[in-house]
């Protein structure tokens, strides 16, 4: 939970920046020597000024928005988030 409350903080500091990350997955949650989480490999968030329709990601983790190219924002983020969680519970 510890790892989820600091992810989830970390996105919404990113989505108040108006930041997509668009790339939340294992590889790119570090862990830090203190403990803490730190997120890694920014080359796919982008300035969010309005929808975007750009097909990136991991396709394992992109929100069905990204998939059929229909215009994404920052709930893509929260959808790879889910899929990490989900992950991260049951292995």
């Amino acid at each position: 939970m510890f790892y989820a409350a600091e992810i989830i903080l970390a996105l919404e500091f990113l989505h108040k920046n108006q930041i997509i990350y668009r790339d939340l997955k294992p590889e790119n949650v570090l862990l830090a020597k203190d403990g803490h989480i730190k997120l890694a490999d920014f080359g796919l968030s982008k300035k969010s000024s309005g929808p975007r329709f750009t097909l990136v990601g991991t396709p394992e983790y992109m929100s069905p928005e990204i998939l059929n190219e229909t215009g994404h924002d920052c709930n893509c983020d929260w959808w790879s988030l889910g899929i990490l969680l989900y992950e991260l519970a049951t292995g």
